[in-house]
């Protein structure tokens, strides 16, 4: 695991991927992150995600509702 400090505005980004993640606000303990990605990168929060052996995808429900969830 890395981790990493970053300000609002700040982006990480994740080469390979196309996928630029951007602090957007932070306040309360709470964050708001921007995702730059392209379509067929899945994007899903981690309690979305069964695990069954570590590096499992998301099943196709879980996509399906990632493309309802994902305004461009």
């Amino acid at each position: 695991m890395l981790i990493l400090s970053r300000k609002a505005g700040e982006s990480i980004c994740l080469p390979g991927t196309n996928t630029t993640i951007t602090i957007h606000r932070s306040s309360g303990g709470r964050v708001v992150l921007a995702i730059d990605a392209p379509r067929e990168v899945a994007i899903l929060r981690g309690e979305l995600v069964r695990l069954d052996d570590g590096d499992a995808p998301p099943n196709e429900m879980h996509t399906q509702q990632l493309v309802t969830m994902r305004p461009r």
